[in-house]
This record gives structure tokens, sequence and C-alpha cells, in this order.
């Protein structure tokens, strides 16, 4: 797609920097990644244009037609290229009146992996200064894992605890399931219940009710 925008002669520096937003917003990484991927060229014929502003709008829409097919791979790209490298950064924030430093975004978890893209692409002088910036974010990784390992080993002591106190009163629960059972075999064997309020029976015959009227003995 092509932006044309000649015979726009009163188009300002602040204009300008609106178009150059439009293709790269510098603000954040997100807003990089939201920025129009899919502009390739943007044509303008300002007699007072700023060759600053011009050349970053070029680059952003130089990485859009290297990566037409694919709109996502050239906002990594953005980022890789211009939020990534301390130098276009520089240059892009104060154009777009950014002040504070990309890595006050990152997660400090996902440092490492930053880093590794900056070496990556931007060589060990740049490493150096991602490092410089990022320090504060390091130290705080670091002190984050330490905090995770003593939390990870208090649970696993709970943890062992409870299993201890499991087999306990499984232990407890089979005696008491033991004695249960002996009891109930114990009666089992005997065959009857002893009823032991009970008087024991005589042999002899019972007086009948009527008895006593005819004197009888």
């Amino acid at each position: 797609m092509t932006l044309n925008l000649k015979r726009n002669d009163e188009i300002s520096k602040q204009g300008q920097i609106l178009l150059l937003q439009l293709v790269n917003d510098i603000s954040s990484i997100t807003a990089t990644l939201h920025s129009n991927h899919t502009l390739k060229s943007l044509s303008l014929e300002i007699l007072d244009a700023d060759e600053d502003i011009q050349r970053h709008i070029g680059e952003a829409t130089q990485i859009n037609t290297l990566h037409a097919s694919n709109p996502e791979a050239a906002g990594q790209e953005k980022v890789i290229q211009t939020q990534l490298n301390s130098g276009r950064r520089a240059e892009l924030a104060a154009l777009q009146g950014i002040d504070h430093s990309v890595y006050s975004e990152i997660d400090p978890l996902h440092l490492p992996e930053v880093l590794s893209l900056v070496g990556q692409h931007h060589g060990q002088g740049e490493l150096y200064v991602a490092l410089r910036s990022s320090i504060a974010g390091v130290i705080s990784t670091v002190n984050r894992r330490q905090c995770l390992q003593q939390q990870r080993s208090y649970y696993r002591a709970k943890i062992a605890h409870h299993k201890a106190i499991i087999a306990e009163y499984r232990t407890k629960a089979g005696e008491v399931e033991a004695e249960i059972a002996t009891i109930e075999a114990a009666d089992g064997h005997d065959g009857h219940v002893v009823d032991i309020g009970s008087e024991p029976r005589s042999n002899k015959r019972p007086r009948k009710w009527w008895w006593g009227l005819w004197g009888g003995a």
C-alpha cells in the first residue's frame, strides 16, 4: 500500500511526526507492534521536510516491504531494530517526545531473552548498553528467583510434614481396624450373647394362680 501526500507543502513538523508514529510508534513495545505494517511507501513533497523524520519513515516502510506477507514479523523486526537499538531509539524517542527507558516496561523475568536478542542483532556494544540500562531489572530478577526458591523449599517442607502426619494417622487407623477385627472374630466363635442381668431358670413348675383358692400347696 502506498500513501501519496505530494503537493501538501503545509504539513508541519508535528504532522510529519504523526506520520512517523503511524508506521513506528516508539512510545512502547506494544505501540510499535500495533503500528501500521502494511504501508510500503509514503510519498512526501514538503519544502521544509525534516530529514531525520523522513529517514525513519523510510526505514519503517522498508521493513514493511521486506515483510509484506507477514505484518506480525514486520512488527517484531521494528521492535528489534528500533526499540532494542539504543541509538535509533534515542532518536525516535526525542522526535516523538518519549522520555522513559524501554526496559522499564519489560518484565524482569523476560530480560534474559531480550538481552539475548540485543546481543544477536546489535553486537556486544549494544548488549553492554542494554545491561547497564536494565541492571535494576536484572537485580530484581535475581531477588525474585531467590524469593521463589525460598517459597518452594517452604512448601516442600510443608508437604513432607503433612505426609508424615498422614502416614501416622494411617498406622493408627490400621491398629484400630485390627482391634475391631479381633473383637468381631471372638464374638463369632462364641456363638451366643450372654445376658448378664438375667437369673437362672428353676426346674420347679410354677404355681397356678388359682391354687390358693382351694388351699393347694
